[in-house]
Formats: C-alpha cells, sequence, structure tokens
C-alpha cells in the first residue's frame, strides 16, 4: 500500500511562513490529519515549536503540543474518527530533506514504544528562499522497515 500525505496550500503557505521566521534554526511539530480514504491523509493542522530548535537539531517540547493537541482536539468535537494525529514535521533548513538517523531511530521508537501508537508519518520539510518549499515523508509502522510516502501539495 502506497501511503499518502496531502498538504493544502494554506498548511503549506502557514509552514512556509513559519520556515522564513525560524531560518537556519530547525523547528517542527505533530501533523493532525483526517484520512481521505486507506492509506491517504490530508493534513489539516500542525503545531509548530519555533524555539527549541537549533541549527542542525529539534526536540519538540512535548508540554506545549500536548496543549496543542487539547485545543485541536476541542476544536473538532473530539471526532477522533474523522480528525487525528499522524505523526510528526520538522525542517531541515539548507540541508537535504532526508530523514537523519536519529530521525528514523525517533519514529521507530515512537511506534515501538510505550505509546502504543500503531503508525506515523515523519514529514521533513525545507523552504530556503521564497518560493521553495520542499518535502518528503516516511511511513513507520509497528514491527516494519519505514516506507516512502507520497506528498502532495495543493497548488
Amino acid at each position: 500500500m502506497t501511503v499518502q500525505l496531502l498538504l493544502p496550500r494554506l498548511i503549506r503557505d502557514r509552514m512556509k511562513t513559519t520556515l522564513a521566521r525560524a531560518g537556519d534554526r530547525e523547528i517542527g511539530g505533530i501533523l493532525m490529519a483526517r484520512q481521505i480514504r486507506p492509506g491517504a491523509f490530508e493534513v489539516v493542522d500542525f503545531s509548530v515549536d519555533e524555539t527549541s530548535g537549533e541549527r542542525t537539531h529539534f526536540v519538540r517540547d512535548h508540554a506545549y503540543h500536548n496543549e496543542f493537541l487539547d485545543a485541536f482536539f476541542e476544536k473538532t468535537g473530539r471526532d477522533y474518527q474523522t480528525y487525528n494525529y499522524v505523526g510528526e514535521w520538522h525542517s531541515h533548513p539548507r540541508l537535504p530533506i532526508v530523514p537523519s538517523i536519529t530521525d528514523l531511530e525517533s519514529m521507530e521508537e515512537l511506534v515501538n514504544g510505550e505509546r502504543d501508537i500503531p503508525f506515523a508519518v515523519l514529514l521533513v520539510v525545507r523552504s530556503d528562499f521564497p518560493g521553495e518549499f520542499v518535502a518528503m515523508s516516511t511511513f513507520h509502522q509497528r514491527g516494519a522497515s519505514p516506507e516512502p510516502v507520497q506528498v502532495r501539495t495543493e497548488s
């Protein structure tokens, strides 16, 4: 099964704005999506931690993102069947958008660890100059090797 991740124009533009503010620091957060069909997800919102990133490293602040999750589920009426957590995202400014070994290990720990998350996507993005937005994603599932995700953006 090929997993697809749709980034609507408004989501992409919001990411580009936060990436521009961050400059050369990595930033990131969590992705919330709705399932369009089995294996296809549309990102409907994302959190962004713009303060804890460094030049080549990002670790998200759990307290901040837990508040984001609470607000998101309140806003969507706790409709977990339609809207839910789909994964993590972060930037690689001025670097290839290929996940690092650390990125892959973190995702494997996420899906194979104690959090009871059966799968998650990792989205890595870059927007180093106006007009640029590149993204790549991997799908991580309990007990399986990471697989590429087809990322589609609306123009």
